[in-house]
C-alpha cells in the first residue's frame, strides 16, 4: 500500500507524493540507465584526486572554472612549475600523470588553482587523507599508500533489525584531557559498549573538519577520515573489531551543508561560488554560516553519492545517520516553521532536488549492502521520509524521534514532579506514524552540549559533585537517580524500533560537553569522558550503568523493540503508568511521595516473575520489593487481576511464567 492509502489525511497530496517518487526514479535512470543498478554508475572516488595506474600516479580534479591547476607538494618543493601542471581533459576535468618514483607514501600536497581574476591554494575535493599542521593549523592532502593494505577479518557487520545505538565521539572518549585515538577507543571503550549491550556504534565527526569544536558538523574534506584520531588502518581495525563482536558501525554523515572555508574546503574550489553550491543567498546557510549544496547539479549528486559509496567500501561501514535532513528538505531550512498541518509538507516550500538526492542515497546504500541501514535526523516530521520508495516514501530505514528528548527537557525543566501527566508521557513517547520505523532517545549529544544540560545534571545539578557516593543521605540525589532510571526505561519501553544514547549518558555522566575554544582557554576538561566514575562501585554512577546494562539485555532477550506496545492504564491521580509489550508488563510509579500497596490491574491470568526492578540495591535502589516472589493473578468477575506493591519513583518489569 502507498503511504497515502495507509493514511487518509495524505490522500489530497497523492499527486505530490507520486511526483516526488517518479522524480527519484527518473534521475536514477538518467544516471545509471534504465533497470541498471545505481552503484555501477557512481564511481567518483575511483577517478578523482589521486590513484596509481600502470605504475604512475594520476592526479585529477573537476574544476570547470579553473584556467590553470598546479600540483604543489613535498616532491617538488612546493613550487609552481609547468611540469607539475594538470591538463584539461574535457568536461571541466583536469589531469596530471607522474612517474611512480616521483611521489611517495606520506608526501603532502595541494593544488594551486588559477581562475579568471584570481587564484589560491586548495585541497582536492576528493582527497581521502588530510593532515593539519600543529603550528599553523593549515591542512594539506597526504599521499596515503602503505605497502601493506589492511587485512579485514569481518567486512560486514550483523544484520540489525532493532538498533540499540551507542552514539560516540572518538576524540572525547578518553578520560585524559586530550584528543583520543581510534586505537584507544577500540581497546578501552568498545569493550564497554559490548558489555553494556548495544548492537550499533554511531560514530560522529569522522569526516575531516578544520575546527575541532564544531563536533564534526563543519566538514571540509568529505572523503577524508579525520587524521586527528589516527590512521585509516587504525579506524579499519576499530570497525573490524566491532564487527567481530556482533556490532554494526554507522557514521554520522554530513551532506546537509559544507564549511565555508575556502583554503581547506569545497567553497570556491575553482574560484566559482557555484561549483557544488547554490549561487547567491541560497548558497549560504543563514543559521550555520556554511555553504548549501545545489542538489540539482549532476556533479554535486555524483560527489555526494560517491562519498557514501566510498565510506561503505573503503571502511566497510554498515550505514549512515544523515545529519540536518530538515535543513535539506525545505528552501527555508525549516527555520521558523511549526509544522502544525500536512499543508506544511506540501506547500511548495520543499526542495525537490534535495528530496531526490536523499531518495537516491537510500537506493544506493541498499544496493551496496542490503543489510545496511539509514537514519534521518529530521525535526519536521515529513510524512514518508522513513517509508520505502515503493510505497511513496523517500527510503530511510528509520527516523529519529527528536520530540521525545525535547519533551523530557520541558517536563523536567518546567514542571514539578506532581505535574507530570502520565497520559501526556504515554502520548508523546508512543505517538509515531505507523508506516515508519523510528529510533527514540531520552538524550543524545545535543542535550549535553554547553549551554544545555544532560538529564542527570538537570535532576541533580551541583549535588553530583559531593553526594554521588552510595552512603550519602541526600534526597536530591535519590530523586535524580530514581527518575534517571525511569526516564530511560519508559523511553525504551515506548520506543518504536530502536533506542539511542550518547557516550557516557548511560551512567549519568556529569556536567556538559564543551570542546576546546578561545572562550574556555582551549581546555579539554569538558571534552572527555570520566570513566573512573562508573568504574567505582561505591558511586551511584556505577549503579546507573548497571541498570542500563540490565535494561538493554532485558530488551534484547525479549525482542522488545518492534513489538506493539499497549497502554494498560494512565493513572493521573496516583502517577502510575502501566504498559504491556512483548509479553512484558511495565509498572511505572512516577509518584514523588506515595507508594501503593495491592495496586491492581487486569492482565492475562497466571503467575508473573520479576525480570527487572529499578529499586534493586545493585541499581542504587532501596530494595522495597522481593524479586524472588512470584505474583499470582486473582480471578475477579470476568477478568484476572494482578496486585503489586508499587514503591514511589520505581518501575518493575514482570513476565508471565
Amino acid at each position: 500500500m502507498k503511504i497515502y492509502e495507509k493514511d487518509p489525511w495524505l490522500a489530497p497530496y497523492k499527486d505530490a507524493i507520486e511526483g516526488r517518487n517518479q522524480q527519484i526514479l527518473r534521475v536514477k535512470d538518467s544516471i545509471a540507465g534504465k533497470r541498471r543498478p545505481l552503484k555501477k554508475a557512481i564511481n567518483g572516488a575511483m577517478y578523482y584526486c589521486l590513484h596509481r595506474e600502470n605504475g604512475q600516479w594520476v592526479f585529477r580534479e573537476w574544476a570547470p572554472n579553473a584556467s590553470k591547476i598546479y600540483l604543489l607538494g613535498d616532491f617538488n618543493q612546493w613550487r609552481r612549475a609547468e611540469e607539475w601542471a594538470l591538463q584539461p581533459v574535457g568536461g571541466g576535468n583536469w589531469e596530471l600523470r607522474v612517474p611512480g618514483d616521483k611521489v611517495a607514501h606520506g608526501d603532502l600536497y595541494k593544488w594551486y588553482v588559477e581562475w579568471p581574476g584570481g587564484g589560491g591554494e586548495r585541497i582536492p575535493a576528493y582527497a581521502t587523507r588530510c593532515v593539519q599542521d600543529p603550528d599553523t593549523k593549515a591542512f594539506c592532502a597526504q599521499v596515503w599508500a602503505p605497502e601493506k593494505a589492511y587485512r579485514w577479518h569481518k567486512k560486514r557487520g550483523p544484520k540489525i533489525d532493532n538498533p540499540l545505538i551507542y552514539e560516540c565521539h572518538i576524540g572525547m572518549s578518553s578520560e585524559e584531557q586530550k584528543v583520543a585515538s581510534f586505537t584507544e577507543f577500540r581497546e578501552k571503550v568498545l569493550p564497554r559498549v559490548i558489555e553494556t549491550g548495544y548492537n550499533t556504534l554511531q560514530i560522529m565527526a569522522l569526516q575531516e573538519h578544520p575546527y575541532y569544536g564544531s563536533f564534526g558538523y563543519q566538514v571540509s574534506s568529505f572523503y577524508a577520515l579525520s587524521s586527528r584520531f589516527g590512521t585509516p588502518e587504525e579506524f579499519k581495525a576499530l570497525v573490524d573489531a566491532a564487527h567481530r563482536a556482533g556490532i554494526a558501525v554507522i557514521m554520522d554523515v554530513v551532506h546537509s551543508h559544507a564549511v565555508s572555508n575556502e583554503v581547506e574546503g569545497l567553497s570556491r574550489l575553482d574560484g566559482s561560488y557555484t561549483t557544488y553550491f547554490h549561487e547567491g543567498p541560497r548558497g549560504q546557510h543563514p543559521a550555520w554560516g556554511s555553504r548549501c549544496f545545489d542538489y540539482g547539479k549532476g556533479q554535486t549528486i555524483h560527489f555526494l553519492l560517491s562519498n557514501l559509496k566510498y565510506w561503505m567500501e573503503e571502511y566497510c561501514l554498515d550505514g549512515f545517520r544523515f545529519d540536518g535532513v530538515t535543513s535539506m528538505l525545505y528552501y527555508d531550512h525549516g527555520l521558523g516553521r511549526d509544522f502544525t498541518s500536512y499543508d506544511c509538507y506540501f506547500d511548495g516550500g520543499q526542495d525537490g532536488d534535495a528530496i531526490t538526492y536523499l531518495g537516491l542515497a537510500n537506493i544506493l546504500v541498499k544496493e551496496l549492502n542490503p543489510n545496511a541501514f539509514t537514519i534521518a535526523e529530521d525535526m519536521s516530521g515529513l510524512p514518508g521520509l522513513a517509508a520505502p520508495i515503493a510505497e511513496g516514501g523517500i527510503g530511510f530505514d528509520y527516523r529519529m524521534s527528536m520530540g521525545v528528548a525535547d519533551h523530557w527537557i520541558k517536563w523536567i525543566k518546567e514542571r514539578s514532579d506532581w505535574d507530570w501527566s502520565m497520559g501526556e508521557i504515554w502520548h508523546e513517547l508512543s505517538g509515531k506514524r505507523p508506516d515508519e520505523r523510528t529510533i527514540s532517545y531520552a538524550e543524545c549529544h545535543d542535550q549535553a552540549l554547553v549551554g544545555d544540560k544532560t538529564i542527570i545534571f538537570r535532576l541533580i545539578d551541583q549535588e553530583m559533585y559531593w553526594s554521588m557516593n552510595r552512603g550519602s543521605q541526600n534526597l536530591v540525589i535519590d530523586r535524580g537517580v530514581a527518575l534517571h532510571k525511569l526516564i530511560r526505561l519508559v523511553t525504551l519501553a515506548t520506543a518504536g524500533d530502536g533506542y539511542l544514547t550518547f557516550m557516557g549518558n548511560e551512567f549519568g555522566h556529569p556536567e556538559w560537553i564543551d570542546f576546546p575554544r578561545e572562550g574556555n582557554d582551549w581546555s579539554f576538561f569538558y571534552a572527555r569522558r570520566q570513566w573512573s566514575l562508573v568504574d567505582n562501585p561505591q558511586l551511584r554512577y556505577h549503579d546507573l550503568w548497571s541498570f542500563e546494562q540490565a535494561m538493554l539485555h532485558m530488551a534484547t532477550e525479549n525482542a522488545l523493540l518492534g513489538a506493539p506496545v499497549h497502554c494498560l492504564r494512565c493513572d493521573e491521580e496516583k502517577k502510575v503508568l502501566l504498559l504491556e509489550r512483548a509479553g512484558l508488563v511495565f509498572a511505572f510509579n512516577f509518584n514523588p511521595e506515595f507508594s501503593f500497596d495491592r495496586y491492581g490491574f487486569a492482565v492475562p491470568g497466571g503467575s508473573y516473575a520479576m525480570v527487572l526492578d529499578s529499586d534493586a540495591p545493585s541499581f542504587g535502589g532501596f530494595s522495597r520489593n522481593d524479586d524472588q516472589v512470584a505474583h499470582m493473578t486473582v480471578r475477579e468477575g470476568e477478568q484476572d487481576t494482578l496486585y503489586l506493591y508499587l514503591p514511589c519513583r520505581t518501575v518493575q518489569v514482570l513476565k508471565k511464567i
